[in-house]
């Protein structure tokens, strides 16, 4: 009896272990995975553009559709090349992270210069977008597999952004913060895109069949509301693309022992929440601090807009056409 109570005890005793283990991976997890914010949300307002033009019951399957190829991204491709890189060449983390900033900047860069009508071809003008079959399933099909594509290089930028923001610890304590943060990340991401795109058709039904005027007067707000909270989603995503992309590429610069630009930040950030009162002013200076990273991640992206349509856009579209080509 006694032997039987020692047993009982030390299984007590490793369910405590492991569900202190578990919550401090969850917790790690949430943590790292809010690091990734402007890419999160980036991939939150790319995605329902791929649903467009489709019948409403079919908006919710393609999505389901895009999440697993998502999490399929995220956990076998993308989370093992990432523990590999942090075993064997953690100093690459730092370049590939800041590449990761460039091309965040220069996706909000473009965004804003194609609203404004000075360039920027955004991520509609794909060579195939005047092309589209007719085919309802063949359409389905090929905007299934060009938001996976997509979400690949999304998923990327938010998988080193999480590697980097995870506490040093022992390689399963890795493994199992970054895995918990892809699933975290895919059910937020396309979660809200779901919710986003069948919101107007649950306004729809409120405002039709509704039995009270205040949910057919709810309803038809929600339909009406529902462009501006897209273009919002847009905006929010945009800024946070170059607030969290400049941060990025000048934290990056630090590491690499160029600190200039990044004292030049701080310093005005602090001058900043000295000159209000105290209650104010660790607001003031996180606000001051994320919009001269945003200034720079615009100006940044400004830059690289040229560079990445004259050159690196032909010859990626070159390479694919020739892969698919081969097929």
């Amino acid at each position: 009896m006694s032997g039987l109570l020692a047993l009982l005890d030390d299984v007590a005793a490793i369910a405590k272990v492991a569900a202190a283990s578990v919550d401090d991976v969850i917790g790690q997890a949430a943590k790292a995975s809010a690091k990734a914010a402007g890419a999160v949300i980036d991939d939150a307002a790319v995605t329902p553009k791929y649903v467009t033009g489709f019948a409403a019951e079919r908006e919710l399957p393609i999505i389901w559709r895009i999440a697993k190829g998502s999490l399929r991204n995220k956990l076998l491709f993308l989370l093992p090349a990432g523990l590999a890189l942090n075993q064997f060449a953690p100093w690459a983390i730092t370049p590939l992270l800041m590449l990761g900033g460039c091309y965040l900047c220069f996706e909000g860069a473009e965004k804003i210069a194609h609203a404004v009508g000075v360039g920027g071809k955004g991520h509609e003008d794909h060579p195939k977008a005047k092309q589209e079959p007719v085919d309802p399933a063949h359409l389905e099909e090929e905007k299934a597999k060009g938001a996976i594509k997509t979400d690949f290089i999304l998923s990327a930028e938010i998988m080193t952004i999480t590697l980097a923001a995870i506490p040093e610890s022992n390689f399963w304590m890795e493994a199992a913060t970054l895995a918990g943060a892809a699933i975290i990340i895919t059910l937020v991401v396309y979660g809200s895109v779901g919710l986003i795109v069948k919101a107007d058709d649950l306004g729809l039904a409120m405002a039709n069949r509704g039995r009270l005027g205040l949910t057919q007067s709810l309803g038809r707000g929600i339909v009406r509301a529902m462009p501006w909270v897209l273009k919002t989603l847009l905006v929010v995503g945009t800024a946070a693309m170059l607030w969290v992309g400049g941060n990025i590429v000048i934290h990056g610069l630090e590491v690499l022992g160029y600190d200039t630009l990044g004292h030049f930040t701080h310093d005005w950030a602090a001058a900043a929440g000295h000159a209000v009162s105290e209650s104010w002013r660790g607001a003031v200076e996180w606000t001051t601090k994320a919009a001269m990273d945003g200034v720079f991640g615009l100006g940044l992206g400004l830059v690289l807009i040229p560079i990445g349509e004259k050159i690196i856009t032909p010859i990626w579209r070159a390479i694919f056409h020739r892969e698919k080509k081969t097929a």
